[in-house]
């Protein structure tokens, strides 16, 4: 289904975002994966590791959250975006000098910071920038090429690791990070928004909202909305960091030198479903597409908690990819359609809060469980959660012949 374009800005800002996407991603993704290993050289195990990225997804729900709010009642969002790749981006290559794990969280702690602040503002970007029947689209596109940067970062990692060391491959990342700064700073395009187009709610409307009396500018946001953030925010309670599925991994026999290459068949299968996955939200049910993404998630952690075989984690982390495409450009198509176009900060921000948080009780479930009951029981767990998940899933119907209310 092609890409709706109002006008000459929406081609220029759709590519711009997903370059920026590209590179950025690139960068995170040569840490990434050989972050866990590099924690456990220094003496950390599975529980300072949940504990790391516990704390580091807690800090990216609020700079979500607040990002959101900011975005309505903003003129100008590129300045968000841009001082957001600006911290990430000068931070990450910081990982070549630490020397304990405190440090790490530090640094994480700044760089998810940093991606709470952006994301929000610039997925509400993305929506004005295209019709309403092409934000999946907008948003599987994007999503796409920033998967791409998810097979270059490995495939660096993994051609740097051998002659410069993990420290080498953290401090060569600033170079695609410094790219992306660049291209943010000069490419991305925004019209000004006049007062009359700013989410600005008065201190008497804001009263009259809490009290559920009328208001001068209440907003509210619609039952569909709450009842997909309610799903969302279960399973996430079983969606714990991906690096424990690295350290599974380890568990069978797989060296820490291939974890990159784990990175490059999770991320292969994510960047050619993602834009298919969003073009086909835009034609059929967002929230049945999703579910198969939660089904998806379930028969991978079974797999995992089996631990079979090193060949059957490889597969199990290709199909993993489609989880994440069936599920991440999906599910915000899904909210932004949801709610008027003034508020869709404030609802994206919510949702990214709220899904951030269980995230982060997720990584401290599973890195205790872990600890306790062993790595099969965790797993297991985080399965049969996503599988209840997607029956509610495919319960939802958003409401007839509309998909804005206020």
């Amino acid at each position: 289904m092609p890409v709706s374009l109002p006008d000459q800005r929406t081609p220029r800002n759709v590519y711009v975002f997903g370059v920026t996407s590209f590179l950025n991603d690139t960068a995170t993704e040569m840490a990434y994966w050989i972050l866990p290993a590099f924690i456990a050289s220094l003496g950390a195990g599975p529980a300072k590791l949940g504990i790391i990225e516990g704390i580091a997804e807690s800090v990216a729900s609020f700079a979500k959250l607040f990002s959101g709010y900011l975005s309505d009642h903003v003129a100008r969002r590129k300045p968000i975006v841009v001082g957001g790749y600006l911290v990430a981006n000068a931070v990450k290559p910081l990982l070549a000098l630490v020397s304990s794990w405190g440090q790490i969280l530090g640094i994480r702690f700044a760089d998810r910071f940093a991606k709470g602040v952006r994301g929000t503002a610039r997925d509400v970007m993305v929506a004005d920038s295209v019709g309403k029947a092409s934000i999946g689209s907008a948003y599987g596109l994007i999503q796409a090429m920033d998967s791409a940067g998810a097979i270059a970062g490995p495939l660096l990692a993994l051609a740097l690791i051998g002659h410069f060391g993990m420290r080498g491959v953290f401090a060569w990342a600033a170079a695609p990070g410094a790219l992306c700064i660049l291209v943010a700073w000069l490419g991305i395009r925004e019209a000004r928004r006049d007062s009359s187009q700013l989410s600005v709610v008065s201190p008497r409307s804001s009263k009259s909202e809490a009290s559920g009396a009328p208001g001068h500018l209440r907003v509210r946001l619609p039952f569909g909305f709450y009842y997909v953030l309610a799903v969302v925010a279960l399973f996430s309670l079983g969606n714990s960091s991906d690096m424990f599925l690295v350290l599974r991994a380890g568990n069978v026999g797989i060296p820490a030198s291939q974890s990159p290459l784990l990175g490059l068949v999770f991320n292969v299968t994510f960047t050619f479903a993602s834009w298919p996955a969003g073009k086909f939200s835009d034609r059929f049910s967002r929230s049945t597409i999703a579910a198969a993404g939660y089904g998806v998630f379930a028969v991978v952690y079974f797999v995992f908690a089996l631990a079979p075989s090193r060949k059957a984690i490889w597969l199990a982390m290709a199909f993993y990819g489609l989880f994440y495409a069936l599920t991440n450009p999906v599910l915000k198509a899904l909210v932004v359609e949801s709610v008027g176009s003034e508020v869709r900060g404030r609802a994206l921000g919510i949702y990214f809060f709220v899904t951030s948080i269980t995230t982060l009780l997720a990584s401290v479930i599973t890195g205790s469980m872990w600890k306790v009951y062993g790595a099969g029981m965790a797993f297991y767990l985080s399965a049969g959660i996503a599988a209840v998940s997607a029956v509610g899933l495919l319960a939802h119907r958003p409401p007839e012949g509309s998909d804005v209310k206020v």
